[in-house]
């Protein structure tokens, strides 16, 4: 027993595994009396740092925006949050096994069954990408197979927190991530989007199909390098029944080119939906009957078909024991491990069940993060409602709002009654109290309930519109504090449009400070397209704006960010040689304005290192 309680509720158990930047525990949760797993998290590891307050809010932020995407595909985040020097994460117990060692266990891994791990993962990969949530680390290790065929995706959000503008590579001047699943444009510290998670499904599609990854090395630099440089081998090459068209999915997803890959994660489903199994093609009563690629019908734990041929069917083991009756369960044992490229990781080896079943333990709790609500103090915020629940907004006393679009448009000043008998005065219903709802927004972002303020700047924005006209100041500066608190979410896709709007209202008022005004709404939007994956439209954007920030005399460290932006996005788009030309020219104007031991100028100098290094 370790001892040590984290948050004063979750009680470390027994040490599951560490590598560069964390430790895995078990640990039991105090409160609902539970096994949970405990991830603890350890940032001074990253070279560029942030202070700590600066990390802890963006931890906390994707912590936050992962807690969003309901997905059955993704594994459930209980808690989050820091504990000393410690960021954690507490996770559910997952019981099954992690796709490693599913893959070690089958040799050689049946082709229809990669095909529906893969497409379960795309489903998965859907939905996280539409926040947009890019995993970054997409792994067999943090992907795992549960007992009915189904798998669940791990650490979701946590390689996201890590990698800022100032934190892109490790202590070890490396890109933060599993060298041997890297896309090349992470691989060279390049802006990441769906499309590095795509590459990463590719790698792992073919280490499924020929049981080996494509790009294999003794150092972690000999692997990135392969990747940026060299072609994969062909699967059919390597095992001649896996299926041409198969074959040519793998090649898109590993191609050098984003542009190149598949478009999305729905489109690799579509490729794969005609090589999954049918529905309803047998029986698991031990007849024989066979499924797709000849393999018998799913009997077995943990069969990936299991999902495409009896779509929600009950687990019959679970379903043949009386209500109350202990069942065996897979238990791990972590023992050390060596990634493809040689580095230290952690692996677990499943142990039957013994004749008495042991206390199942969590398998791989290196999960993704967020903070889920619990009982709320005197005075902090509610917790934000369910997917469907209208948000209630603040009202006056004793009235009922309007709906959005029959609220009167009378007065100026929301904090101004409208005069008797006139709509929206006191013989007439009255309207969303627009100062209340903003006073509570005030109070929910000082307790950081982002989320549950977005919600409430959302639902009172077409009421304010409706009573004070679209253009108004009243709905400009709303509308302000929803893009921003949209931003500060993380809910990019959200704000984009809102961004796009501010900056064309600005944009058309007269003098210098509505034209500064739009600018920076239009930069906000260029951000909000490179964290969409969106790296052609947001490096032109960045181009166009560059000139307008460099002409401005009292900002001399945006224009060095907008460049380093364009740097990082020439990187994705694989325009190396361009890229570092302008990286270069940055360093030395950063220089010049940071000074030489600054954080940005020495991140800067560290890509331009390992892109020497990967040469």
């Amino acid at each position: 027993m370790n001892g040590r309680v984290i948050a004063g509720r979750y009680e470390l158990s027994a040490l599951l595994g560490q590598g560069g930047m964390g430790q895995v525990w078990i640990a039991y949760d105090r409160r609902l009396d539970r096994r949970v797993g405990v991830k603890l998290l350890r940032p001074d590891r990253l070279a560029g740092a942030p202070d700590a307050e600066e990390l802890r809010h963006r931890f906390a932020r994707e912590c936050r925006v992962t807690a969003q995407v309901d997905h059955p595909g993704l594994v459930t985040v209980h808690d989050a949050g820091s504990d000393g020097d410690d960021l954690y994460l507490v996770m559910q117990y997952v019981e099954g096994a992690d796709l490693a060692d599913h893959l070690a266990e089958h040799d050689p891994y049946p082709w229809p069954w990669a095909v529906c791990v893969a497409a379960q993962l795309c489903a998965v990969l859907a939905s996280v990408h539409a926040v947009p949530i890019v995993h970054r680390d997409l792994k067999p290790r943090n992907v795992m197979v549960k007992a009915d065929g189904t798998v669940t995706v791990l650490d979701l959000g946590i390689a996201s927190a890590l990698d800022t503008d100032t934190t892109r590579l490790t202590h070890t001047g490396s890109p933060i991530g599993s060298p041997a699943y890297m896309a090349p444009e992470q691989a060279m510290g390049g802006t990441v989007g769906p499309y590095t998670d795509l590459y990463a499904l590719g790698v792992l599609l073919h280490e499924l199909l020929s049981g080996s990854v494509p790009f294999a090395g003794s150092t972690a630099l000999g692997v990135l390098h392969r990747h940026l440089y060299e072609q994969p081998v062909p699967v059919r090459q390597l095992r001649p029944d896996v299926p041409a068209e198969l074959e040519a999915l793998v090649l898109r997803l590993l191609a050098k080119d984003p542009e190149h890959r598949p478009a999305d994660a729905q489109e690799v489903y579509q490729a794969l939906a005609p090589l999954l199994p049918r529905a309803g093609a047998g029986r698991e009563d031990g007849t024989g009957a066979e499924a797709a690629g000849g393999l018998p019908l799913p009997v077995a734990p943990m069969d990936p078909t299991r999902p495409f041929l009896l779509p929600h069917a009950p687990w019959p083991g679970r379903a043949a024991q009386p209500a109350g009756a202990a069942r065996p369960a897979v238990t791990a044992v972590p023992v050390p491990a060596a990634g493809p490229d040689g580095t230290p990781g952690e692996a677990y080896l499943l142990a039957p069940p013994a004749s008495t079943p042991p206390a199942p333990a969590p398998l791989a709790a290196a999960q993704a993060a967020s903070a889920a609500p619990g009982p709320v103090p005197p005075g902090a915020a509610p917790p934000p409602p369910a997917p469907g629940v209208p948000v209630p907004v603040p009202v006056v006393p004793g009235a009922a709002p309007y709906p959005a679009a029959a609220t009167p448009a009378t007065g100026t000043d929301p904090r101004t009654p409208a005069p008797a008998g006139a709509p929206g005065g006191p013989d007439a219903p009255v309207a969303v109290d627009v100062a209340a709802a903003v006073d509570e927004v005030k109070r929910l972002l000082d307790h950081g309930r982002i989320t549950r303020a977005v919600d409430i700047l959302g639902g009172i924005l077409p009421a304010a519109a409706a009573r004070h006209g679209e253009h108004s100041p009243v709905v400009r500066t709303l509308r302000k504090q929803y893009a921003a608190t949209l931003m500060d979410d993380g809910q990019y896709r959200r704000a984009l449009p809102e961004l796009r709007l501010l900056a064309e209202e600005f944009a058309r008022d007269p003098g210098p400070h509505a034209a500064r005004q739009a600018l920076q709404f239009r930069f906000e939007a260029a951000q909000c397209l490179e964290a969409l994956g969106e790296a052609a439209a947001a490096l032109e954007e960045y181009r166009t704006l560059l000139p307008h920030f460099e002409a401005a005399p009292d900002d001399a460290v945006r224009p060095l960010e907008i460049r380093r932006s364009i740097g990082h996005l020439l990187l994705a788009l694989g325009e190396r040689g361009a890229a570092q030309e302008t990286l270069a020219r940055l360093l030395y104007d950063a220089e010049r304005v940071h000074g030489a031991h600054h954080a940005f100028p020495a991140e800067v100098r560290r890509t331009l290192e390992w892109l020497a290094r990967v040469r």
